[in-house]
C-alpha cells in the first residue's frame, strides 16, 4: 500500500483570464514538473496537439519515479513527495508564464489593506511551496525558466536540455540536468572525426538553439582541439523556402573534398539534406556524422537508406525501463485519473473519442469503448528520455534523503529545519548525489551540474549484413572507444574514406599553408639543394653536402679528382709521353753526337738548357693529372712555369745575342759583349731565377695545399654535384705563374722579328722565329678556350686538358722546328755534319752586311743571293 492519495483538481490561474490545467498531487514535499504535453499551436493559440512520446509517456514517467519513491521504504521513509506538473506547450514563453506558479508562495503580497466585511482581516491560505522542478524539455523553454527560478533560489533538474549554455554555472547556477550537455556530444563528434582521420568536415544545423549552440560547440571544441578545419558552416533555416536544400548541397560541394559532413538537425531537416543529394546525384558522396536527433532512428532515413549508407550517428547510452513498460501499458481511463491529460492522449493513440458533457460527438470517427490496451490495440515503444525523467526525479529524492539525514536525523517526517527546504542547501546535496540510476548507470554531477557524457555510437549500414540498419560500433565515456573493424562504408568497403583538404605532401615537399585554413596546403617541393627541415620549410643544404634522393636530409657531396682513365687525361698524357720520349732522343743524340759540328754550332749549353725545359714542360701534364697532394701542388707551381720560362729564356737569350752580333756589325767590328757560351748560360740563369725567386715567395705568403671546391661542379640537379679535389690555384694565380713565360715568349718573338733578316742559315735565327710564331698562335688559342669554359661543369677537365695539350704543343713546335731537322741530319745524313772553314768576325759581319744589301736591291732575282757559311762555332 503506498502512503499518498491522490487527489486531481484544477489549477487555478488568474493571469489574463486565462485557466491552465495542471496536475496536482498531494505531498510532504512537492516538486514542480515541467513537460511538453502538448505541441506548439498555430499563430495566436499557446497549445497545439498532445504529444504522445515526448509529453505524456515523459509525463506518466515522473509520476512512475513518484510511485517508486513513496513506496520505499528506504528512501525518504515516512516523507511522501508531491508534485505540481505543468504543460509548457512546447513554447517558451507560455512555460515562463506556466512557471510563476512555482514561485507564488515566494512572492510577498502586502494584504495590510484587505478586510472582511465584518472588519476582520482575511483567512489566506498558505500557498503550496515548490522545492525543486523536474524540466524541462527543450532547451530554449529551460533557459527560460532557469532565469526564473534562480531568482527563488529553487533548484531544477532537466532530463532532456542539452544546450551548452547551460552549463554556465554563473548565469544558471541552480540549474542541472541528468543529460550529457551538447558539448560533450560535440567533444565525442570531434573525436570520431579524428579517429577516422578526417580534418576536413562541413556542418548543417537547423535554426534554433538545439542545432545551432551544438554546431557552435563542435567549432569551439575543434579549435581548441588542433587540426580539424570546417570547411562550410551552413544553417538551415526554420522556414525553408522553395530551392533552400538545392542551394545547401551545392555549397557543400563547393568544398568536395570535405565529404564529412556534421549534422545538428531535426528529423524533417535530416530527410530533406538526404532527398535533395539523392536528387543531385551524390548517393555515397556524402559521410554524415549525426547527432542525437537522428540516432538510431529509422523515420529521417526512409526510402533514403542508400545516401545515408554509412552514416555514424550517436545517441546518449541509455536502456528501456521494463517496469515503466508494464507500468504504463496498464494504465487505463478508469486507473489514471490523476493524470488530466490522458483522456485527450487516449482518443489520440487509440484514434477514438471519448463523449464529454457539452461536447458534441464527431460524426466518422469510432467511440471510445474504455476496454483499449496500450501496446494491444495501438503501437507502443518506449520513449528515449523515460530513463532520464525517473533519473531526474531519483536525483531530487536522494538530495532531499541525504539533506532529512543530516538535518533532521532519527526524526520521522519533516522537521522544523525542512520546513521551508532552503533551495541554495538543497542545490549542494543535489550536486553531491551518486547513485546507481534506473538503468543502472550512475547518476552524478559535476561542478557545472552537467551528467557525465555517455553516448552509443551507431553506423548504419547496408551492404554484407544480413540485418540492414544502425549497428553498434563504439561507446564514447569522457574518451572515445571505437571499434572501427566493425565500420562498413558504401558497397561494403571497410577502409575508411577521406575526407581532408589536402593529402599528404610526398618525401621532401613542405607545406606551403593557405592562409585562414590550417588544414589546407599546397604541396612545394624542396628543389635545388634544399632538404625537408621540417614539415612547412626547406632549408639548404651546407656547402659540402646534397640533398638525400627523397630530400629528408643531406648527404656527403662525392669528391672527384681528374682520373688516370678519363679521356680529358689519355690525350694529354699521350701526347706528353711522345713528347718525352723524342725529347729524350734528341737530348740522348746530341749526347752521342755532342763534339759533332752541328751539336757544337746548335749552342750546346743553351740547347741543352733548351731541351731540359722541354722536357719539363712535357712532364708538368703529368703533375696536372696526378691526385692533388700537398708535395703535388707544390711540384706544380715551381714547374708549371719554370719549364717554359727555361725553355723561352734559352730562346731569348739566342734571338737576343743574334740581334746584338749583327746590330753591333752595322757600327763596328768589335764584337759585342756577353756573346760567349758562358755568358749565354749566365744570362739564361738570371732570367730562370726570376721565375724561381718568385714561385719561392708565393710558397712563403701561400704555403700549397688542396683544397675541394664544391661550387665547381654544382649544376642545378644535385645528383650531378660532385666537389672537385684541387690544388689552390685559383685561374687568375695559374695565369700570373705562367705570365713571365709569356713576357719571354713575347719578348723573343719581338727579337725574332728584328732579326728575320739574318742569313736564314745564321744561329736557328728564323727557326726560332717561326718557333715563336707558331707558340703564339697556340698561346692565343688557348686563352679563350680556357676562360671561356669557367662557368662550365667540366670547367677543371677542360681547362686541365687545354693547358696541359698547349703547353705540349709549345713544346712540341720547339722541339720540332729547332732540333728534329738537326737531328734528322746527323743520324740520316752524316756526310753533312762535317766542319766548314773559319771565318773572322770581321769577314762574317762583312758578309752578312753585304747579303743583307743585295737581297734588298735584288728583291726579283731568287737566285741571285750570296750563300755565306759563317763560323757557327762562336
Amino acid at each position: 500500500q503506498t502512503k499518498t492519495k491522490y487527489k486531481v483538481i484544477l489549477g487555478t490561474w488568474a493571469q489574463q483570464g486565462t485557466q491552465p490545467q495542471s496536475i496536482k498531487i498531494e505531498g510532504d514535499i512537492t516538486l514542480g514538473g515541467l513537460f511538453p504535453v502538448h505541441s506548439r499551436g498555430p499563430a495566436g493559440v499557446p497549445c497545439g496537439e498532445v504529444k504522445r512520446e515526448k509529453g505524456i509517456h515523459r509525463l506518466e514517467a515522473m509520476l512512475y519515479a513518484l510511485d517508486q519513491i513513496n513506496s520505499d521504504p528506504d528512501l525518504l521513509p515516512n516523507i511522501t513527495l508531491g508534485a505540481r506538473i505543468l504543460d509548457t506547450c512546447s513554447r517558451d514563453t507560455y512555460a515562463l508564464e506556466q512557471s510563476l506558479t512555482f514561485v507564488q508562495a515566494l512572492i510577498q503580497k502586502d494584504n495590510s489593506d484587505v478586510r472582511c466585511s465584518n472588519g476582520e482581516p482575511p483567512i489566506i491560505p498558505k500557498p503550496e511551496r515548490v522545492v525543486g522542478v523536474i524540466g524541462a524539455s527543450g532547451s530554449s523553454v529551460s533557459i527560460m525558466v532557469a532565469n526564473v527560478l534562480r531568482l527563488f533560489s529553487i533548484p531544477q533538474i532537466s532530463y532532456a536540455s542539452t544546450a551548452p549554455e547551460l552549463s554556465d554555472n554563473s548565469r544558471y547556477e541552480f540549474f542541472s540536468r541528468v543529460v550529457p550537455p551538447d558539448s560533450y556530444q560535440a567533444q565525442a563528434m570531434v573525436d570520431i572525426v579524428k579517429a577516422m582521420g578526417w580534418n576536413y568536415v562541413s556542418t548543417l544545423a537547423s535554426e534554433g538553439n538545439y542545432g545551432e549552440s551544438g554546431v557552435d560547440a563542435f567549432l569551439q571544441i575543434s579549435r581548441e582541439a588542433g587540426g580539424l578545419c570546417i570547411a562550410q558552416s551552413i544553417k538551415i533555416p526554420r522556414e525553408p523556402r522553395p530551392g533552400e536544400f538545392e542551394k545547401i548541397i551545392k555549397r557543400l560541394m563547393e568544398t568536395s573534398n570535405a565529404r564529412g559532413v556534421i549534422i545538428f538537425a531535426n528529423e524533417d531537416d535530416i530527410k530533406r539534406v538526404l532527398q535533395t543529394a539523392k536528387k543531385a546525384n551524390l548517393t555515397g558522396h556524402f559521410l554524415f556524422v549525426g547527432s542525437d536527433s537522428w540516432g538510431a532512428k529509422n523515420s529521417p532515413i526512409q526510402d533514403l537508406e542508400d545516401v545515408a549508407e554509412g552514416a555514424v550517428t550517436i545517441l546518449p547510452k541509455r536502456a528501456s525501463i521494463d517496469g515503466f513498460d508494464q507500468y504504463f501499458t496498464s494504465r487505463s481511463l478508469e486507473n489514471n485519473r490523476r493524470n488530466i491529460w490522458f483522456a485527450e492522449f487516449w482518443e489520440d493513440d487509440f484514434k477514438c473519442k471519448l463523449t464529454r458533457p457539452g461536447i458534441k460527438y464527431e460524426l466518422g470517427r469510432r467511440k471510445c469503448t474504455g476496454e483499449e490496451r496500450i501496446s494491444q490495440n495501438s503501437q507502443y515503444e518506449q520513449e528515449g528520455k523515460v530513463q532520464f525523467v525517473i533519473d531526474a526525479v531519483y536525483a531530487m529524492a536522494h538530495a532531499l534523503h541525504s539533506m532529512h539525514i543530516d538535518l533532521c536525523p532519527g526524526y520521522m517526517g519533516v522537521c522544523e529545519k525542512m520546513d521551508p527546504v532552503e533551495g541554495r542547501m538543497l542545490l549542494q546535496y543535489i550536486r553531491s548525489v551518486n547513485f546507481n540510476g534506473s538503468a543502472g548507470t550512475g547518476v552524478m554531477f559535476n561542478e557545472n551540474g552537467d551528467a557525465p557524457g555517455r553516448y552509443d555510437i551507431f553506423q548504419y549500414q547496408l551492404s554484407n549484413v544480413s540485418n540492414p540498419g544502425y549497428r553498434l560500433i563504439g561507446q564514447w565515456t569522457n574518451h572515445l572507444r571505437l571499434n572501427s573493424e566493425e565500420m562498413q562504408w558504401s558497397g561494403g568497403d571497410r577502409k575508411i574514406p577521406e575526407s581532408v583538404c589536402s593529402f599528404p605532401c610526398e618525401s621532401g615537399e613542405r607545406k606551403k599553408m593557405v592562409k585562414g585554413v590550417p588544414c589546407c596546403w599546397h604541396c612545394e617541393l624542396c628543389d635545388g639543394y634544399q632538404y625537408l627541415l621540417d614539415e612547412f620549410s626547406c632549408d639548404m643544404c651546407p656547402f659540402d653536402m646534397r640533398p638525400l634522393e627523397n630530400r629528408t636530409g643531406c648527404r656527403p657531396t662525392p669528391i672527384i679528382k681528374l682520373e688516370w682513365s678519363s679521356p680529358w687525361a689519355i690525350i694529354p698524357v699521350f701526347l706528353a709521353i711522345l713528347g718525352i720520349l723524342a725529347t729524350s732522343g734528341v737530348i740522348i743524340t746530341f749526347i752521342r753526337f755532342n763534339d759533332t759540328p752541328i751539336v757544337r754550332a746548335s749552342g750546346r749549353e743553351l740547347s741543352y738548357v733548351l731541351l731540359t725545359g722541354i722536357f719539363l714542360i712535357y712532364l708538368i701534364t703529368f703533375l696536372m693529372i696526378a691526385e692533388p697532394s700537398t708535395a703535388v701542388c707544390a711540384f706544380r707551381r715551381l714547374l708549371l712555369g719554370l719549364g717554359m720560362s727555361i725553355s723561352y729564356s734559352a730562346m731569348l737569350t739566342k734571338t737576343n745575342r743574334i740581334y746584338r752580333i749583327f746590330e753591333q756589325g752595322k757600327k763596328s767590328v768589335t764584337p759585342p759583349k756577353f756573346i760567349s757560351p758562358t755568358s749565354q748560360l749566365i744570362i739564361t740563369f738570371i732570367l730562370i731565377s726570376v721565375q724561381v725567386l718568385a714561385v719561392f715567395i708565393w710558397f712563403g705568403v701561400m704555403p700549397p695545399h688542396t683544397i675541394i671546391d664544391y661550387e665547381e661542379q654544382k649544376p642545378p640537379n644535385p645528383e650531378f654535384a660532385r666537389g672537385v679535389l684541387k690544388c689552390d690555384m685559383s685561374d687568375l694565380s695559374l695565369i700570373l705563374c705562367l705570365s713571365y713565360s709569356i713576357v719571354l715568349m713575347i719578348t723573343c718573338t719581338v727579337y725574332a722579328i728584328k732579326s728575320r733578316g739574318v742569313p736564314e742559315t745564321f744561329n736557328e735565327a728564323k727557326p726560332i722565329g717561326f718557333t715563336m710564331y707558331t707558340t703564339c698562335i697556340v698561346w692565343l688559342a688557348f686563352v679563350p678556350i680556357f676562360f671561356g669554359t669557367a662557368q662550365s661543369t667540366e670547367k677543371m677537365f677542360i681547362q686541365t686538358t687545354t693547358l696541359t695539350v698547349s703547353m705540349s704543343l709549345s713544346a712540341t713546335v720547339s722541339l720540332g722546328m729547332l732540333y728534329i731537322p738537326k737531328v734528322y741530319v746527323i743520324i740520316f745524313h752524316p756526310e753533312q755534319n762535317v766542319q766548314k772553314r773559319k771565318r773572322s768576325f770581321k769577314a762574317v759581319v762583312q758578309a752578312a752586311t753585304v747579303t743583307t744589301q743585295l737581297s734588298q736591291k735584288s728583291n726579283d732575282k731568287q737566285n741571285g743571293e750570296s750563300k755565306i757559311v759563317p763560323d757557327r762555332s762562336q
